[in-house]
């Protein structure tokens, strides 16, 4: 094997009673975790090479390169850590943009990205700001989710998340992009391919989901609490190999609509693959592309694929030996884990499985590394699974992070287990749970089972978040106490007030799950939705794409009532085409987000950690003659809106000075007050039985400067 001359760090454990050394650890593991990050890019050739796209669903390597570092500002301003921005431009162009969300915008045209130096050197202030931090911060062990720590730690494992997902773009380069480098070394290890074989795997029960005093970092998707009996079943005793895939191409797999899904069907005629994307044909030979090379194929490396091919090859093989075979479930993955006799990745050993970048920065032979009567049951490349995301019982989001997994509760997104060659920290260990759309690519192959059992799917399709079912209910649903429904209410205002202005376009900032968006495309030509959340735009989007949002909403206690809501009911089916929706915090928007001939602000500004930020700047954003509607109860609350930061609600000099008043001294230079205020009413449904009742007042206000 190759030789490792240090071992990339380990995630810290987070208890502990030596305060300075655990301070020294964290020092380490965040600077080691930064400086391999760094390395990786240092595989392209070239500037040019950072801001072409790899593939189009993706964005250029230079937002990778600066997303990491402001994903750590963006997170320890969240947490009220940080006082202070760095440099508020990047951190708004690098805020979003990991998974192919319908609200993230990949229109090259609407970024001007910033040069490789300026983001180097912004990482450098980044790193400093945060090395600061970590001398400076009261630390007490151990470090919970309520720690303000745990955004530190947060970001770390968001960097060896993107240290992945990085190779992987990398890797889809064209070679003319990227050069090999001492550091990244493949396996050069190659042969005949083994026999595959069955091995039986004895029923059991598994008991997964982590506990909140776990030592070990985890995502809000490992918590919970989700116990399952697994019927025996056979698995394959190695990966499937490339070897063993050429047989699926060779019976005219790409070729033979029965062996694909529905969904693989389509993107395999959409994409017209005819083989694995990393297999290059010349001539009568095959080549496989790795992170900055081609090589000859390697028979005995696993395959790496996405999930439609994985299953057309079972689909295939199913028919071939007339035998019921699948992809494994999460569940039966953990069998094989657990009867495999595995345990965690070492702290101060190499692994026994290609995995933490203990070996190589490529994929080796499947029948390197045993484990129990398996091999790479761990490491190697991910494992695609039949299971759909899903939250576990007792699930839920982490403050600072609440769109890490819930954008993935679609039945879009297949778990993926095992880890691969560069799955480090969080991503290593055996309770990781990550998942990509079906036809993603990652370091991704798979191993089969034959079960008479089928593949239970954890259905997610109804939200029962319960905030979010609210705003559902809320904007969606239905009307009580003959209160006309909120959202829509005021987009009628706005669209009665525009008059003969021009309506091309306009911004529902704070649009939540997203009604105003909608009806204002009853008028407007383009309207944008915009939250801070992206669970709530979630809604929006769902909307958007299928036209039908389905939602529970507590009644009493742990009973619940189903509800749903479509586009067509709600007679905006023939708008959806005019909506889009973006993840964006007001005070610190994008700069593409801007020449608006209408923005409406809906219980806003009281919810803004800085709202004069906004106030201040929103006329930027709108064209001359352009209107802005603010509506707000003006419930100005210190957990949203430190005190000095208030619009009104406060005595000034003795007398009481109120939130319009301090409106219209931030607004008066650029606006002109249309009319009087309103007072609108909005109620939101808790149970069957409690409602909130509140006036907002709404305040129209045309740009005039």
């Amino acid at each position: 094997m190759s030789s490792t001359p240090e071992l990339f760090q380990r995630t810290p454990w987070l208890n502990g009673e030596a305060i300075e050394a655990k301070r020294a650890e964290l020092r380490a593991y965040f600077h080691t975790t930064l400086d391999r990050y760094e390395q990786l890019f240092e595989t392209l050739r070239n500037n040019e090479a950072y801001y072409k796209k790899p593939i189009a669903l993706r964005h250029p390597l230079i937002f990778y390169l600066g997303h990491t570092a402001t994903f750590f500002v963006n997170k320890l301003v969240l947490a009220g850590v940080l006082a202070e921005r760095i440099d508020p431009r990047l951190e708004s162009i690098f805020a979003v943009g990991v998974d192919e969300m319908s609200w993230d915008d990949l229109d090259a045209t609407h970024y001007d990205w910033p040069a490789v130096e300026e983001v180097m050197a912004y990482r450098r202030s980044m790193r400093a700001k945060v090395d600061g931090l970590i001398s400076s911060l009261p630390l007490t062990l151990p470090i919970t989710w309520e720690s303000p720590w745990w955004a530190i730690v947060m970001g770390v494992e968001h960097e060896r998340i993107h240290l992945e997902t990085s190779s992987v773009l990398i890797r889809q380069h064209k070679l003319e992009y990227v050069q090999p480098h001492p550091a990244w070394q493949p396996c050069r290890e190659s042969g005949s391919s083994p026999e595959n074989r069955m091995v039986t795997v004895p029923a059991g029960k598994v008991v997964l989901g982590k506990d909140k005093t776990d030592p070990v970092y985890g995502w809000d998707n490992e918590y919970g609490h989700h116990e399952a009996e697994v019927s025996d079943f056979q698995a394959s005793c190695y990966l499937v190999s490339n070897r063993e895939f050429l047989g699926f191409v060779e019976a005219q797999g790409y070729k033979t609509d029965s062996y694909w899904e529905e969904e693989g069907l389509a993107w395999r005629k959409f994409s017209g693959a005819a083989h694995p994307t990393f297999w290059i044909q010349q001539g009568d030979q095959w080549q496989l592309r790795l992170m900055t090379q081609e090589i000859p194929m390697p028979w005995n490396w696993p395959v790496e694929v996405n999930y439609h091919e994985a299953k057309a090859f079972c689909n295939w093989k199913a028919k071939t030996v007339g035998k019921p075979v699948r992809l494994p479930t999460e569940d039966e993955w953990y069998r094989l884990y657990e009867v495999a006799g595995l345990s965690e990745v070492p702290r101060t050993e190499r692994a026994q499985g290609n995995i933490h970048l203990d070996y190589y920065a490529s994929s080796c032979p499947v029948d390197k590394f045993r484990q129990g009567e398996f091999f790479d049951v761990v490491g190697n490349v991910w494992q695609w699974t039949e299971t759909p995301m899903h939250p576990f019982p007792g699930f839920e989001v982490h403050p600072l992070y609440d769109d890490f997994t819930t954008p993935t509760f679609d039945d879009r997104h297949n778990l993926i287990k095992g880890g691969s060659w560069i799955a480090c920290g969080n991503e290593s260990i055996r309770a990781s749970r990550y998942a990509f759309r079906r036809h993603f690519f990652q370091h991704a192959g798979f191993r089969y089972v034959i079960s008479a059992a089928s593949a239970e799917h954890h259905s997610s399709h109804y939200e029962t978040d319960e905030l979010l079912s609210q705003y559902a209910e809320f904007h969606y649903g239905d009307t009580y106490f003959d209160v006309p429904n909120f959202p829509a209410t005021l987009a009628k205002l706005a669209i009665t007030a525009m008059e003969d202005r021009p309506a091309r376009t306009a911004l529902d900032l704070g649009c939540a799950s997203g009604r105003a968006t909608f009806e204002l495309a009853r008028h407007f030509e383009h309207v944008t939705g915009v939250d801070f959340s992206a669970r709530f735009i979630n809604q929006g989007v769902m909307l958007a794409e299928h036209g039908i949002l389905r939602y529970t909403l507590t009644d009493e206690g742990e009973l619940v009532s189903y509800r749903e809501c479509t586009l067509a009911g709600l007679d905006l089916k023939e708008v959806k085409h005019k909506v889009e929706f973006f993840q964006g915090d007001a005070c610190n928007l994008k700069p593409i987000l801007t020449g608006y001939d209408l923005i409406l602000a809906a219980n806003l500004i009281d919810r803004l950690y800085e709202p004069a930020r906004f106030l201040t700047a929103v006329h930027e954003r709108l064209n001359k003659g352009g209107l802005l509607l603010l509506a707000s109860p003006y419930t100005w609350l210190e957990e949203h809106t430190k005190r000095e930061h208030w619009v009104g609600g406060f005595k000034r000099d003795g007398e009481n000075f109120t939130t319009l008043d301090g409106l219209k001294e931030m607004l008066n230079s650029h606006f002109r007050l249309l009319g009087e205020p309103q007072q609108v009413p909005f109620v939101i449904r808790e149970t069957r039985r409690k409602f909130q009742h509140t006036l907002s007042e709404v305040t129209l206000w045309e740009k005039i400067a």
